[in-house]
């Protein structure tokens, strides 16, 4: 770590540090310019009190969305960095399917403010891959996340806490009720985990939240291996009607 720290400047003089969405000269590998910063929408308040759908001024605070209404949800909230829009979904895929892991500093560092109560006593738990698509990516982008959220707060990180024991399709082209066709059976507590996963407050991190189909399937899995409490963390959340309001 020590020498990295040292050899940094060189580095930087050798391959000047360059906005991930722009190309623009930056001043550090961790960012962004300016510029591309400002065009990141991140949710605010007033928001719903069960899965922070943000309001704006449509609701008072401490309300809930009608969603949440209508099927109370099982986890204990939703942690979103940014909102789903043209920039962030370039971060997602250059850190999803670019082989940009150098992303996930950037991204975990825009979660963390969301998670101000997590620490020593939290379980970390990304969201799993099957283990072909896990052998041809080389990597899991939500595992890479929760390393990252692990160093900033203290929280232990149970990578395998889930396992994707059925191979699915990509999901990106359907709707709700066909991701949770496609993904029924798809998760499980992984059985050497369920000791750990036993009564434990759980962060649940993922790169993108879309319909939550796939995060339903594992706070359910979760729930059924004993955890007490589950929250949902990821980078960006699909909700176009927030972007209007």
């Amino acid at each position: 770590m020590a020498l990295r720290h040292v050899l940094a400047p060189l580095i930087d003089f050798v391959f000047p540090p360059r906005c991930p969405l722009c190309g623009a000269a930056i001043g550090s590998a961790s960012g962004l310019c300016m510029e591309c910063w400002s065009t990141l929408v991140i949710p605010g308040e007033p928001s719903c009190d069960r899965c922070q759908r943000p309001f704006g001024d449509a609701l008072p605070a401490g309300g809930t969305c009608a969603p949440c209404l209508a099927v109370p949800p099982r986890h204990s909230g939703i942690a979103a960095a940014t909102l789903y829009n043209e920039p962030s979904r370039k971060l997602v895929l250059a850190f999803k399917h670019g082989n940009r892991i150098a992303l996930a500093p950037l991204m975990a560092g825009l979660m963390l403010p969301k998670l101000p109560h997590i620490g020593e006593g939290w379980l970390l738990v990304p969201v799993p891959l099957h283990r072909w698509r896990l052998w041809k990516r080389g990597y899991n982008q939500a595992a890479e996340l929760a390393r990252q959220i692990a160093r900033g707060t203290g929280a232990r990180l149970c990578v395998d806490g889930l396992e994707r024991h059925k191979r699915t399709p990509s999901l990106g082209s359907l709707g709700k009720l066909a991701r949770k066709r496609v993904l029924s059976g798809a998760i499980r507590a992984n059985p050497r985990r369920k000791v750990c996963l036993k009564g434990a407050s759980v962060v649940l991190v993922d790169d993108v939240l879309t319909s939550g189909a796939t995060s339903d399937a594992c706070v359910s899995a979760l729930k059924r291996a004993g955890v007490e409490r589950v929250v949902i963390a990821c980078f960006s959340r699909v909700l176009d009607e927030a972007l209007t309001v």
